[in-house]
């Protein structure tokens, strides 16, 4: 490993590949063959050799683009403003139009509430059920929650993986939970491979990353809901406009879909666990097939579409929550405890550099608020926390 001056992205160790997308500095292996990086505290291993540089409060790692892609200038630096404690194994994280954010708890249910700094608790939402992986993960706002109140949450209950919308009472600090309404359920349910990111999209749907819950067989079958992303109407019925008639399936071939984003111009990208290997940063297309568990990465195989960028070792990045700010790919890593800037410029991918590396732990999620702030939540920190950055303009 070599250091450099702060601020300056490192370069990639000669002689590596450059199909693959993403080196990093980090000598860290899986603790499970296969798992998603939702295990334990990651152990010393035989990692991917990379350089990085390091400086106060940042540290970076950076790796080639893909062989033909275009290579955008590094993202700046985020910066860390303030810090919010007083949360446990935090998910999820929406903002309410006055500014709160509101904050899905995995193991306890609970929903809780941040303004100015302060953390309050909501309430639990009825019948989850923890347990691995699974228990209340991805949150969503409803457009119209200004008129119907309506909040969004994917969660695990003792049968399936489902989604409900609850009402939002009240103002900040007396913010009360409504009864829970099923929209959607039947996803399948294991100790591992939940999926659970969802997000309303521009066009006014709601779109759901679910996993394989490790059952192989399901990703390559339209008609099965794990290993998908799927559009769903408000209420929960396939979007009109699916690629596949009167169902709701979007695209397949996912492994454990993780973060959802639209860029700019509208284009859905999709952050996915690999297995020991090969985790993914893709632009979606509809009806496109990311051939799990037929192929991982990007190997160029017929009948199936190439991530844009891949971390060859998961102990380098096992990327969730995913956020896009102006053209940069903001994604939170979980064994490779750091956050991913990935630089796009239309449907390439330029060279990720990483950020915080090993300062702050799993990074489970990032989120914008609506005054500009990136919002990050760290896992099994205990107690964990909630990180405000902001990104220099």
């Amino acid at each position: 490993m070599t250091r450099s001056h702060p601020g300056k992205p490192a370069t990639a160790a000669a002689g590596m590949p450059l199909a693959v997308t993403a080196l990093a500095l980090s000598a860290l292996t899986m603790s499970l063959s296969g798992c998603t990086g939702d295990g334990g505290q990651p152990v010393p291993g035989s990692g991917t050799p990379g350089t990085s540089t390091s400086g106060t409060g940042t540290s970076e790692t950076s790796a080639p683009a893909a062989s033909g892609t275009a290579a955008p200038s590094a993202p700046r630096a985020p910066e860390v403003r303030s810090r919010i404690e007083g949360l446990q194994i935090p998910w999820s994280t929406v903002f309410l139009p006055d500014g709160a954010a509101v904050i899905s708890e995995r193991d306890s249910a609970l929903l809780k509430s941040v303004t100015d700094g302060k953390v309050s608790t909501i309430g639990a939402v009825p019948g989850v059920v923890p347990g691995g992986e699974g228990g209340l993960l991805g949150l969503a706002l409803s457009p119209g929650f200004a008129s119907d109140r309506y909040l969004y949450a994917y969660f695990t209950s003792a049968d399936d993986n489902r989604i409900a919308r609850m009402r939002l009472e009240g103002a900040d600090g007396t913010l009360r939970l409504g009864e829970p309404e099923v929209i959607f359920s039947g996803m399948s349910k294991a100790s591992t491979h939940n999926g659970g990111r969802i997000r309303f999209g521009p066009d006014g749907f709601l779109y759901v990353g679910t996993g394989d819950s490790q059952r192989r067989e399901q990703p390559q079958d339209r008609n099965a809901l794990g290993g998908k992303i799927l559009r769903l109407t408000k209420d929960g019925a396939p979007a009109p406009g699916n690629p596949f008639p009167n169902n709701p399936v979007y695209s397949l071939g996912h492994r454990n879909v993780q973060g959802l984003a639209w860029d700019g111009q509208g284009r859905l990208w999709a952050s996915e666990f690999g297995p020991d290997v090969n985790d993914e940063l893709n632009l979606i297309q509809p009806g496109g097939n990311y051939g799990w568990p037929e192929v991982t990465g990007a190997p160029h195989r017929d009948g199936f579409i190439d991530a844009k960028v891949v971390w060859p070792s998961t102990a380098d990045s096992s990327p969730s929550g995913l956020e896009i700010v102006g053209s940069t790919a903001y994604l939170g890593a979980l064994r490779g405890q750091r956050i991913w800037a990935v630089p796009l410029n239309g449907e390439n991918a330029g060279t990720p550099v990483g950020y915080f590396t090993q300062e702050f732990g799993r990074i489970r999620n990032v989120s914008l608020a609506p005054n500009g702030d990136l919002w990050a939540l760290s896992n099994n920190q205990n107690p964990d926390f909630a990180l405000i950055l902001r990104v220099p303009r």
